[in-house]
């Protein structure tokens, strides 16, 4: 995966690399989906979302250029493989999930893992981030927003970095956000799919949701 996967195609940042290849991808997939762990793929999980491809976590994770001891806010816990390797890097993960039951089952399987970093998982509506925590040195949001709430560019520290999927449900361009006091420039990244963020700062959560949301895939 690490080789093939990610090297070749254009991950560069050892650190994600050997953190990529250090934590057990199988161990955040349910016993009748781990042979497809390593695959280059996304893989389904509870609540109708997705664990992201081996390569889209990559270069989340190098984009956001997270260092040891930053404080860092996670916008959907999901199955908590990018917050195991956020942790990986040193940081101080915040992970905020909607659905109880991935929280639940998040907590469990990072709790397995020696990390270096620490995370804390709350079950809330993470859309608008966490004001009360800010400013956060990096926000990583894994679901796609229509647009980038103001709230979370309002959140990040002077530097701090934003990785979020920005465009409409069926296509998005992955962006990096980074800001300069009262400035945030915005580079963009690729096009990625990845589930709704649902809530007051993405997606209204109705029926064209639920259908949709099991996709995430690059």
């Amino acid at each position: 995966m690490v080789e093939l996967q990610l090297r070749d195609r254009g991950i560069r940042d050892e650190r994600v690399l050997a953190a990529m290849a250090a934590i057990p991808r199988e161990l955040f997939l349910e016993p009748e989906l781990q042979s497809r762990a390593y695959a280059d793929e996304a893989v389904p999980i509870d609540a109708g979302q997705t664990i992201s491809q081996p390569w889209v976590v990559a270069k989340m994770t190098e984009l956001l250029a997270s260092q040891p001891g930053e404080r860092i806010l996670e916008l959907g816990t999901g199955s908590g493989y990018q917050a195991a390797i956020l942790a990986a890097l040193g940081a101080h993960v915040t992970s905020l999930e909607r659905h109880a039951i991935l929280a639940a089952k998040a907590r469990e399987r990072i709790d397995r893992l020696d990390l270096p970093g620490t995370v804390t998982i709350r079950t809330t509506d993470g859309s608008l981030g966490d004001p009360t925590g800010a400013p956060w040195d990096g926000i990583i949001v894994t679901a796609a927003a229509p647009s980038i709430p103001t709230e979370l560019r309002d959140q990040l520290a002077e530097g701090g970095r934003m990785v979020i999927p920005v465009g409409p449900r069926d296509h998005q361009i992955l962006t990096l956000v980074v800001r300069r006091g009262d400035e945030w420039q915005e580079t963009p990244h690729g096009a990625v799919v990845f589930v709704p963020l649902v809530g007051e700062g993405g997606f209204p959560d109705d029926a064209r949701a639920r259908e949709t949301g099991w996709r995430r895939w690059f």
